[in-house]
């Protein structure tokens, strides 16, 4: 029995768990659909080969995934709503900060340094059908 079919439950059970929260992510303000449904196609490949199968034929995450795991590339849509979802969680940390009367500045500047650092390397991802420059 080799390693990878000894721990296909594990595989399994890292896929759903990643499609569930990614699924949650789509409700939920602050908590990353993309992150997690990558992660679930990058399990399921490991794990539930009809998983992947159905992610990879599905219209909305289909191309996302493929585009991923071809070039590393993200769409300049993703990039403006994931950038535009964080900007709206450093806001509304902002707001929850001032009303609980907290004023220590590192509460503030931690997770809005960890978005911004996020954002950066999500804008230097290449586009789809956008070749990357030597």
């Amino acid at each position: 029995m080799t390693a990878r079919s000894r721990f296909r439950w594990a595989w399994w059970l890292l896929a759903y768990a990643s499609l569930g929260l990614g699924l949650v992510g789509i409700l939920v303000p602050g908590l990353p659909t993309v992150p997690f449904i990558l992660l679930s196609a990058f399990a399921a490949a490991r794990g539930s080969e009809r998983l992947r199968r159905r992610l990879l034929e599905h219209r909305v995450f289909g191309p996302m995934i493929r585009d991923w795991e071809a070039h590393g590339a993200v769409s300049r849509r993703a990039k403006w709503m994931a950038t535009g979802m964080m900007v709206a969680c450093a806001f509304v940390l902002l707001l929850a900060m001032r009303f609980a009367g907290r004023h220590e500045g590192w509460m503030l500047a931690l997770p809005v340094g960890c978005m911004a650092v996020v954002a950066t390397w999500l804008w230097l991802r290449p586009e789809p059908g956008r070749r990357p420059p030597p």
